[in-house]
């Protein structure tokens, strides 16, 4: 990319592309379509749109059966990620992006929905179980290792015992939520970059609540 290009996508207010290899892929999880665009499944997608919109790139490619966008954090070359496999397989297109790049999972990142957080709160972990999360199961399995850092969303806890699980993460948030929700993933965007940085401790310190 020449001088020329990199003035032309500043003055479209988006960043250069970035040179070099992939160091780190940023995966957040959920489900591809309209329909479960703002559901509690899909904060992981959230966050990596609002680090997009943060870092000014676009996650529009599709490239590993995923949305896909090119940025620079902390002078490392990143791929953020949205799967398009459906939570359930999300393993295939992290497997996939990870095998290209010839990467393991200690540079990967993975942001999802946690109900056992409330909306607003968040947690960050260098590594760990599934925590009964599809996305993360097929991950984990896939991969063969759960030491990678992640990022866990709040969405909340269920109305009441019984409501089904696949019904709550499947609804959209609520109009009174929208507040703290957009707080959480702004804090969530800005704890990614902190680990790309290897600062995890310092954004667990700062973010987990």
């Amino acid at each position: 990319m020449g001088l020329d290009d990199i003035f032309k996508k500043l003055a479209e207010g988006r960043a250069p592309a970035p040179t070099g290899a992939v160091e780190y892929i940023i995966v957040g999880l959920g489900n591809p379509g309209t329909q479960y665009e703002n559901t509690r499944h899909n904060a992981g997608f959230m966050t990596i749109d609002t680090l997009a919109e943060d870092l000014k790139t676009d996650v529009k490619k599709i490239k590993f059966k995923s949305l896909v966008g090119d940025c620079t954090i902390g002078g490392k070359h990143c791929l953020l990620m949205k799967p398009s496999t459906f939570m359930n397989n999300s393993g295939e297109a992290v497997v996939e992006a990870l095998n290209f790049y010839k990467l393991t999972t200690e540079n990967l990142i993975v942001v999802y929905d946690d109900i056992s957080l409330d909306v607003g709160r968040m947690r960050i972990r260098q590594k760990g179980s599934d925590g009964g999360h599809n996305g993360m199961k097929s991950i984990i399995y896939l991969t063969g290792s759960d030491k990678f850092p992640r990022v866990k969303v709040g969405v909340g806890a269920k109305p009441h015992p019984d409501f089904p699980l696949a019904d709550w993460v499947l609804s959209p948030f609520k109009k009174e939520e929208g507040e703290a929700l957009e707080s959480c993933l702004k804090n969530a965007s800005a704890s990614v970059k902190l680990i790309v940085e290897g600062k995890i401790n310092e954004a667990m310190n700062k973010y987990n609540s």
